[in-house]
């Protein structure tokens, strides 16, 4: 299976047939993620994690394109009809020919002032994506995409979610608020204090695509 990281959060599994997209969001190269692709998982309603727009048209250009997302996401996509699912936390389902599991359910405390809202993680065949949270899934894990920046988290918080996950592979989203020299700090400490837990840190740069 073929993974390609795209800008910020949004990543793609590639396997012959099956094909998926994971947060096509506004700092995304939305349009080249979701070419050809028939199932698309959104974390959560923020828009560096959907960009409703240009999912709503590549949905209307594709009539086998199905979304799964959580219900407040799932209303906002009107028009769309059974094209959209609703999902939640501790749920399995098949998409686009990709065996499922959701995890989570809140996106992690920005600031006790801003509300929060529903996030969902999803785990797909051993890949995965936490969105906006460090909710660490009770199955194995073998490749982790770690936020590696947020306005919710601090560095500490990356290193023991990667820890706590145990994942061979780990790889960064949620990247694109750091400067180069930022990225390379926090990844420093990453990659040695993941490699002392058996997780071994790689960057993956926009429009890499890895075997996983």
């Amino acid at each position: 299976m073929q993974l390609t990281k795209y800008t910020h959060a949004c990543i793609r599994l590639d396997d012959g047939d099956r094909k998926l997209v994971i947060d096509p969001g506004i700092f995304s190269e939305v349009d080249q993620a979701l070419d050809g692709v028939e199932a698309v998982l959104i974390t959560h309603e923020h828009a560096d994690h959907i960009d409703a727009d240009r999912l709503h048209a590549a949905a209307k250009a594709n009539p086998r394109l199905r979304v799964w997302a959580p219900a407040a996401v799932a209303d906002s996509l009107d028009g769309l009809g059974e094209q959209v699912v609703a999902v939640g936390a501790g749920e399995s389902f098949d998409a686009g020919g990709f065996a499922v599991r959701t995890f989570g359910g809140q996106h992690a405390v920005i600031h006790p002032s801003i509300p929060v809202v529903a996030n969902v993680g999803y785990l797909v065949e051993g890949v995965y994506h936490p969105g906006d949270s460090f909710t660490v899934p009770a199955e194995p894990v073998t490749t982790l995409l770690a936020p590696l920046h947020a306005p919710w988290s601090k560095a500490s918080e990356v290193i023991d979610f990667v820890v706590a996950v145990r994942a061979p592979r780990v790889h960064q989203v949620h990247d694109s608020l750091l400067t180069d020299v930022g990225r390379s700090i926090v990844q420093m400490h990453l990659a040695r204090i993941g490699a002392e837990h058996g997780s071994d840190y790689s960057y993956l740069a926009p429009g890499t695509t890895t075997s996983v």
